[in-house]
């Protein structure tokens, strides 16, 4: 099998035996990137020189004897809302074109620390506002099943760099399903913890209350080690959740008999799509097999979920963005006065959805409508997360679809809105309640993945894990792999 193919923790037994070395496996993948990703275009900006000299100085490390980490040595990519120090961070938007931060994020740090090598940065929609990556301020990345298809967003590069084997695993962010969606659409694993589990520190924002940092991974054991190493509390996140984090590899047991599973009916109804639907009851057939106990339950406030998230999400957005204004960083056009510069460049540096969702952002925000929509946006957030907690004293988990459809073609949804908005309808309630949800690939339709959906109670992830896993070690639907990937 070639070096592409395997996965992370495969990787880290070859380094450590000595038998690649981290220079040889990096030099693998860049070559991997100059040849696929002039199709793909799954990166924004690709480190090829940082790189070698990151894997050079690992080969070192280990050469010396040096005791070094699981990921020692791997190459991975950032989602491209990520700081990194020294190199260009752009959100794809063209008001960042040229931004590049003095700082790391929390995220970054730590997989630098941990022996990490970064192959470049992925493209997304821009200031992750979309669920197809066609909303990139650069160019469109494309499906590695079928390049007419989206990857899904916004976290689109990112998990089609993982299903292209262009990066061992990649960091989304997650704001409404930017990580989960993606994951589905492309095959891949991926996961949106707890809020509060991983550091926002350096994540340049779109919804404060919503965003969370998570993995895309080949393979369960691959996300649980990249969990190991970027969650855990941060003293410059003040929403960073103050709790010792577990060895997330520890839950990687082959035994799930005796857990309960919600199948809440809410995520079954109309505009699932019959095959999907038909994946996920295999996928719970499958789950009794194993000893685990199935049966429907209710999340009655679910139907609620998608309008209050577009009310909160957007308000947050017109307050997170107005910093963009020429004056401090990143794109400036000079104008008459600084007023008519602030136009200008605003105008000039969003594109039409992040216009699209500042300006209903600020009316929601704006005097005589704030009680009328935000305030209670809030009160119905509360509602759905009640939902989850009553689910969560019955069961361990819940199982829905990630997404009502498999990957839908270029320009299929862009010119409505809605129709967009809706395909975060399995996604949104999550991130309203703040709890975990992992998607893992589950079948095939018509040569696209189908992604599943594990959902937990705060700080359950390991609960996730261990049910993806025992789903991933007893089922070759889990596995899913790009065929036409060799003629591209």
């Amino acid at each position: 099998m070639a070096l592409i193919d395997l996965t992370a923790h495969e990787l880290k037994d070859l380094l450590q035996k000595n038998k690649i070395s981290s220079e040889e496996l990096t030099r693998e993948y860049l070559n991997r990137i100059s040849i696929l990703d002039e199709k793909i275009r799954a990166f924004v900006t690709v480190t090829g020189e940082l790189a070698l000299q990151q894997a050079g100085k690992i080969d070192q490390r280990r050469a010396a004897g040096e005791a070094l980490g699981a990921l020692a040595g791997i190459p991975m990519a950032l989602k491209d809302n990520m700081c990194t120090r020294g190199v260009k961070t752009t959100c794809s938007s063209q008001i960042l074109n040229n931004f590049i931060p003095p700082y790391d994020a929390a995220v970054t740090e730590r997989l630098l620390t941990a022996g990490a090598v970064l192959v470049g940065k992925c493209n997304m929609d821009e200031f992750a506002m979309g669920s197809s990556t066609e909303n990139s301020g650069f160019f469109k990345t494309k499906n590695p099943y079928d390049e007419k298809a989206v990857p899904g967003g916004s976290s689109g590069g990112s998990a089609a760099a993982v299903a292209a084997s262009e990066a061992v695993y990649t960091l989304g962010s997650d704001t409404g399903g930017s990580i989960r969606q993606p994951a589905a659409f492309c095959g891949v694993v991926g996961l949106k913890p707890t809020y509060g589990v991983v550091s926002r520190y350096g994540l340049i924002a779109y919804a404060s209350s919503l965003d969370q940092i998570g993995p895309l991974t080949k393979d369960i054991t691959d996300c649980a080690l990249v969990l190991n190493e970027i969650a855990g509390p941060d003293p410059r996140d003040s929403t960073s959740a103050p709790v010792e984090k577990p060895d997330y590899t520890s839950f990687l047991s082959n035994g799930i008999k005796g857990l309960r599973i919600g199948l809440p009916k809410e995520y079954m109804g109309e505009g699932i799509a019959p095959g999907v639907a038909s994946c996920l009851k295999q996928a719970a057939a499958k789950l009794e097999e194993l000893g685990a106990v199935c049966e429907e339950t209710s999340l009655p406030h679910t139907e609620y979920a998608m309008p209050a998230y577009y009310i909160i999400a957007t308000a947050e957005a017109s307050s997170n963005l107005a910093r963009y204004d020429g004056v401090r960083y990143g794109l400036r056009i000079q104008g008459g006065d600084i007023i008519d510069m602030f136009k200008k460049t605003r105008g000039a540096g969003f594109g039409t959805e992040v216009k699209r969702r500042i300006m209903l952002g600020t009316y929601a925000l704006s005097t005589g409508y704030y009680e009328a929509y935000y305030l209670k946006a809030l009160k119905v957030r509360t509602l759905v997360k009640d939902d989850f907690d009553r689910a969560f004293t019955k069961y361990d988990c819940l199982l829905t679809p990630t997404a009502p459809t498999t990957a839908f073609r270029f320009g299929e949804k862009s010119q409505d809105p809605l129709a967009m908005y809706l395909q975060d309808v399995c996604t949104i309630p999550i991130n309203l309640a703040g709890v975990p949800a992992l998607s893992l690939p589950f079948g095939l339709l018509q040569g696209l993945p189908v992604g599943i959906q594990l959902i937990g109670k705060a700080f359950g992830e390991g609960t996730l894990l261990r049910v993806g896993y025992a789903l991933e070690q007893n089922s070759a639907l889990t596995r899913p792999r790009p065929d036409r990937l060799g003629a591209m």
